[in-house]
């Protein structure tokens, strides 16, 4: 396990270098720079003030070299300065790291408490009414966009309970009974859709295993069903499921961009949504980087949890 550990980690340590390149880049083909975003429309400068500033912002240099200073800061948890309050931008992120992160954890619960059951449902009871209904169940479930679930949610409950409320935030540590409350909305609104691709991914799976000669065997060895569903057929069934979950768990973080905004919940996503609108680049940067870095070692994660499942992969 520990060659297995090792010999990932070296794989990632290119991909991330790689995505710190595209993400220096999209920022800087953007329009505009950090200068004329500091100084606005309403400041007028000499030529020699601008060569000044270019050389304070060290735009100066060319490209590759700001991309190594750049990346020399970040190595040493230097993300730069907020354009709009100064304020260095890695503990605003980190501040708000845990309630995104919390938003998609809740949100992976949810989505597989739904999707598990009903995908194992499906399977057994293949081409019976139950089935059928919950294929177009999940086929509702992945028309759906969140943020419109999301916002019907909180019309129809806003005035019945108390879980559907705005703006309001309560740490998991402070008080836990509040913090779930508060984050029940927000995690049933990403994890419905979330549970119909998980679901559908479990009953083709599961599908697929009940039709292998070790299960058929089984059965003829006399195990009771539940037995042979839950020992031998339901772990294999769920090795390409949990690879599917490792990557949704990644393009969660993405998506919590939009429901912290609709619950004014104080995540990462809605910072670096903000920052957008005020054209606060290196805090697009910093959220973006950071995400993809969370997204990497999600896929690291899966690897590992994929190895322990099927010890295969680990000597293959």
């Amino acid at each position: 396990m520990t060659a297995f550990l090792v010999s990932r980690l070296a794989t990632l340590l290119p991909v991330l270098w790689g995505v710190s390149i595209v993400v220096f880049l999209l920022i800087h083909l953007l329009p505009g720079n950090a200068i004329q975003l500091f100084l606005g429309t309403q400041v007028e400068m000499t030529p020699a003030q601008m060569d000044e500033l270019r050389r304070l912002f060290g735009l100066a240099k060319p490209l590759p070299l700001q991309y190594v200073d750049w990346l020399g800061r970040v190595l040493r948890g230097d993300f730069g300065v907020s354009l709009r309050t100064s304020r260095p931008i890695l503990p605003d992120i980190l501040a708000r790291l845990p309630v995104s992160v919390e938003i998609t954890v809740l949100a992976l619960a949810v989505a597989l408490a739904i999707a598990l059951p009903v995908g194992i449902v499906a399977a057994l009871r293949r081409g019976s009414v139950a089935d059928a209904v919950i294929r177009i169940a999940g086929l509702v479930g992945l028309s759906v966009p969140n943020f419109w679930l999301a916002a019907m949610l909180l019309l129809l409950l806003s005035n019945v309970t108390p879980v559907a409320s705005i703006g309001i935030y309560v740490g998991l540590l402070r008080n836990p009974v509040e913090n779930l409350t508060v984050m029940a909305l927000p995690a049933l609104s990403l994890g419905v859709a979330l549970a119909a691709i998980i679901m559908r991914f479990v009953r083709s799976s599961l599908l697929e295993v009940l039709g292998q000669e070790y299960v058929r065997t089984a059965r003829s060895k006399g195990l009771r069903e539940p037995l042979v569903i839950g020992r031998h057929a339901l772990r294999n069934a769920l090795i390409p499921v949990i690879t599917v979950v490792g990557f949704q768990a990644g393009y969660l973080l993405g998506g919590t961009v939009v429901i912290e905004e609709v619950f004014a919940l104080p995540g990462m996503g809605r910072f670096a949504l903000n920052a957008i609108a005020q054209r606060d680049y290196p805090v697009v940067q910093g959220v973006v980087l950071v995400i993809a870095c969370l997204f990497v070692l999600a896929n690291l994660a899966v690897d590992v949890l994929y190895a322990l499942v099927d010890p295969r992969v680990r000597y293959g």
